[in-house]
């Protein structure tokens, strides 16, 4: 695998993650619209799965790598 192959790679999964983002912000705001969430809601669960993601990453960082990433 040459760098092209990676650069190009790398590209394809910036636009996947796009659409990805772009299609959970559309349900989340038609949601919110329709009043089946909140925005606060949606703010808090982020915020929680965040936190758990984050000290799971911490407990089981076994190779020292960096997790401050704020």
């Amino acid at each position: 695998m040459n760098k092209l192959d990676i650069v190009g790679q790398i590209a394809n999964l910036k636009e996947i993650d796009y659409k990805n983002t772009l299609a959970i912000t559309s349900i989340i705001e038609l949601l919110i619209e329709k009043g089946i969430l909140d925005s606060d809601e949606v703010a808090a669960k982020a915020q929680y799965l965040e936190a758990q993601t984050l000290s799971e990453i911490r407990r089981n960082n076994r190779f020292g790598i960096r997790t401050d990433f704020r």
